[in-house]
């Protein structure tokens, strides 16, 4: 592994466990993340994006054994979605467990992805719990597709920002989301 990725994963999960707001690149856009299981750092997010807190927060887990640990019971199709799927892929699963109340939605659900890139699943396993990734933006406006678009409101509101040449690879556009009830329902949210 590359050492300079290795080095920024350690630092940015040192960040995380401090409570503190990072600025990183998924393997979508760049992320606006913290800890997905402190309340307060969550609330810090929402005020940072001047964003409704009733609206809830996709969350990165590192890989299917931490997604089992926060998600009540796993649907067979996203099973299936995970095990095919070949592009950055958000799944809204019906009962979030063990998170902030803030990243789960009125109705129980969590929308959760498992990214495809080696940064954000080496930070999260050296955190060792789910991260939020919200779009690094002001609500409402535009999302940035690369670091050079992230407006200075966003930029000078976190504690902690990852190596932007980290952002290579990245698709620069926003994953798609797909909603999976208990019984197999599938909806289609964002393509």
């Amino acid at each position: 592994m590359d050492e300079e990725l290795k080095y920024e994963a350690i630092a940015a999960a040192k960040a995380l466990r401090e409570g503190s707001l990072i600025l990183y690149p998924t393997d979508t856009v760049w992320g606006l993340g913290c800890d997905a299981t402190d309340s307060d750092a969550v609330a810090r997010v929402f005020a940072l994006k001047q964003r409704e807190d009733s609206k809830s927060l996709i969350i990165l887990v590192s890989d299917q054994d931490m997604l089992c640990k926060y998600v009540r019971k796993i649907p067979d199709m996203a099973l299936t979605l995970l095990e095919i799927n070949d592009k950055p892929m958000t799944i809204i699963y019906p009962e979030g467990i063990g998170l902030s109340p803030k990243v789960i939605a009125e109705d129980g659900s969590v929308a959760i992805r498992i990214p495809q890139n080696d940064f954000c699943r080496e930070m999260i396993r050296a955190f060792g719990r789910p991260v939020v990734s919200t779009s690094a933006n002001i609500s409402g406006q535009e999302t940035p597709s690369c670091f050079a678009e992230i407006s200075a409101d966003i930029l000078e509101g976190v504690d902690h920002i990852v190596e932007p040449s980290l952002e290579e690879g990245a698709t620069g556009a926003s994953s798609q989301i797909i909603k999976i009830g208990l019984g197999g329902e599938v909806k289609v949210i964002r393509e």
